[in-house]
């Protein structure tokens, strides 16, 4: 049976280890699942048509996570940041879905790039940020979501206050998969879905599952604030790497 999306073998499978390695980043960290996978698949092929997939993809691995984070998720944070999200994810949405192949994975980059070095600069907020500010960032999150990479500001913002890395973990998981389950429906009205992305989360279930154990296994052995560092690097050097592909 041929792969969704006319992908080759070798970029079937090269899809495949980038969705692991995305899945056990979430699993670890909490974030930066959509922005690893979406950024690497950007090397091999056009990015856009996998948003939805990577969608479902996040909301099923909250499946997996659900009865380890409940203790710790901030609902005052996550509802106030889907508030915002919910503004922005029907316009936003429905420009990404006017762009090219090589429009979107040039815009996708330059977004993820600049929100990595954000995240790697050490910014920090000075006073505590309350619920306006926090609708505020969810704006720029939904806004980001058209591109897969809605979580990105989010955990710059949180990044940026003194929250326990548990606390963090569980808050981003559940606003992921709330801003995930707002962008699906638009980008299915947009013609950005279609049996093809059904055949991908079908491939993608037994991968996630592996990544989402290995990952959430090593939450507890070792310092997450760490990891989420070395991620974003590899994030801010995938994206330069895209972006000098396209000028080239």
């Amino acid at each position: 049976m041929p792969l969704p999306f006319d992908l080759s073998m070798g970029a079937g499978a090269f899809l495949a280890a980038a969705l692991f390695a995305a899945a056990f980043i979430r699993g670890y960290s909490g974030f930066g699942f959509s922005a690893i996978f979406i950024i690497l698949a950007a090397l091999v092929t056009n990015p856009l048509p996998l948003i939805p997939v990577v969608f479902a993809c996040e909301i099923a691995m909250t499946a997996f996570q659900a009865r380890g984070i409940r203790p710790h998720i901030d609902w005052r944070r996550s509802c106030a940041l889907l508030a915002g999200a919910a503004v922005a994810t029907l316009p936003a949405v429905a420009v990404m879905a006017r762009l090219g192949p090589d429009q979107a994975r040039l815009v996708i980059s330059v977004l993820i790039l600049a929100l990595s070095l954000l995240l790697l600069s050490g910014w920090s907020l000075t006073r505590p940020i309350g619920t306006a500010g926090h609708v505020a960032v969810g704006v720029a999150s939904g806004m980001a979501n058209s591109a897969g990479v809605g979580g990105l500001p989010a955990a710059a913002f949180m990044t940026a206050q003194p929250i326990p890395p548990a606390v963090f973990r569980a808050t981003m998981i559940v606003f992921l998969t709330g801003i995930d389950l707002m962008a699906l429906p638009v980008m299915s009205a947009h013609g950005l879905t279609g049996p093809d992305t059904l055949w991908g989360v079908i491939l993608a279930f037994p991968i996630l599952g592996a990544g989402v154990w290995v990952g959430s296994r090593g939450f507890a052995l070792a310092a997450p604030h760490l990891f989420r560092r070395y991620v974003v690097t590899l994030m801010a050097g995938l994206a330069a790497l895209n972006i000098a592909k396209a000028a080239l």
